[in-house]
């Protein structure tokens, strides 16, 4: 719901729409979507539904069954809409008896709806932003103040992208509906990626003075939550799960009281939640369960699995991580997992050991990052070469922007040199 639609109302009414509406959106707009055919014009008649709610619900309160009531006006909206057309063919009329029979007590949403509704949102004919943007809109329930401030973008532009993605599903003419399972594969790996990528940057900013933030990352671990009840035998969506709930877990340690990034060795881990440990470690024994083998969330929920259980960095199984991350390597082929595979291997067999990986792998497409040279810093320093170890820290500052990790690392350089 808009900050624009809420303004009507009185702010119990706002909080009580709002919260109604991140429990119930998606299944409204799903149902919607099923009904009409299209995504698009299903957010937008869900939206007019709120509209009329806050001009309503004042006077006679919130229903007893608020979904039903939004999708029963919103089911209105549409008809009345095809009637102004004059285009009330009999597949309109088939939707006005089907609002006839609507009764609020008996209205129960459809998870295959809501499903669809994931699978559309997420469409390959959408770009990486626009099926975040639309994932959020749609499934999360988010209005477009909300994701902007998630994203940190302008309002307006989380209103073009939504605009475009919702055109865009209308012109490809994107079936609302489950896919065929030869595509599965393929469709809920775009959706588990936009996810995931929602919460690697809720997990550490990519970009603000916020080192994490919680806000988004919450918002994709919700998501996921809503991906497993769906398709619960889907091993690397479980996967995705624990990942998330894993790495949820330590975020009351990974910040310093000024705010500052706390890594993973220095970390407090009384302070790490137990509730998502646990439930984190449920899921990746769910997916293991379902005997398909590990996948690539799965691997690395894995190895947030080996720090959650061990009570210091000297009492984690290193060669087990090793191990995993070998695997993952071989799976993905990204060289960002070569970087954290050598950070391993330093632990387990030594930091020279780690250097020499590091030195015979081929980073060339991570020149530009601040990942290689940081690494390196780290694994000189030691190995007591703090000279060359300077070097390297100095070249990942050249490659940051100003924000918390450059802080960190430009600490760690004028601990080189207290002069």
């Amino acid at each position: 719901m808009s900050d624009q639609q809420a303004g009507g109302g009185s702010d119990d009414l706002r909080r009580a729409l709002d919260a109604i509406w991140r429990i119930e959106g998606a299944q409204v707009v799903a149902t919607l979507a099923r009904m009409v055919g299209d995504v698009g014009l299903a957010e937008d008649l869900a939206q007019d539904a709120l509209t009329e709610a806050l001009a309503q619900w004042p006077a006679g309160g919130v229903p007893r069954n608020p979904g039903a009531w939004l999708t029963a006006v919103a089911k209105r909206r549409a008809i009345d809409g095809w009637r102004r057309r004059e285009r009330l063919d009999e597949r309109y009329r088939d939707i006005g008896r089907d609002l006839s029979e609507t009764v609020e007590h008996d209205w129960k949403p459809i998870r295959d709806d809501v499903l669809k509704l994931v699978f559309a949102a997420c469409h390959p004919v959408l770009s990486r932003d626009a099926r975040v943007v639309l994932t959020l809109r749609v499934v999360a329930g988010l209005s477009s103040e909300e994701i902007a401030r998630l994203l940190l973008v302008p309002v307006s532009t989380v209103q073009q992208r939504v605009v475009r993605a919702k055109r865009s599903l209308a012109a490809a003419r994107v079936p609302f509906e489950i896919p065929d399972p030869g595509e599965w594969p393929e469709r809920l790996s775009a959706v588990t990626s936009v996810v995931y990528l929602m919460f690697t940057e809720g997990y550490a900013a990519s970009s603000g003075e916020k080192w994490v933030r919680r806000d988004i990352a919450g918002e994709a671990l919700r998501l996921g939550r809503i991906l497993v009840s769906l398709v619960p035998r889907e091993p690397e969506v479980q996967a995705l799960v624990a990942l998330m709930e894993l790495q949820t877990s330590r975020f009351a340690a990974r910040r310093g009281a000024d705010g500052t990034p706390v890594l993973l060795e220095d970390q407090d881990r009384t302070r790490w939640n137990r509730g998502h440990i646990d439930r984190g470690l449920r899921a990746l024994a769910h997916s293991d369960a379902l005997g398909r083998g590990r996948g690539p969330y799965a691997l690395q929920a894995a190895i947030a699995a080996c720090h959650a259980r061990a009570s210091s960095t000297d009492t984690t199984d290193w060669h087990e991580i090793v191990a995993l991350y070998e695997a993952l390597e071989q799976l993905t082929g990204n060289p960002v997992v070569t970087v954290n595979r050598a950070v391993a291997v330093a632990m387990a067999s030594g930091p020279l050991v780690g250097l020499r990986l590091l030195d015979e792998a081929d980073l060339t497409v991570l020149r530009s990052s601040y990942l290689v040279p940081s690494v390196r810093g780290e694994l000189l320093l030691r190995a007591g070469r703090r000279d060359e170890a300077g070097a390297e820290l100095r070249r990942a500052v050249e490659l940051l922007p100003d924000g918390p990790q450059r802080r960190v690392i430009e600490a760690k350089i004028a601990a080189l040199d207290p002069s």
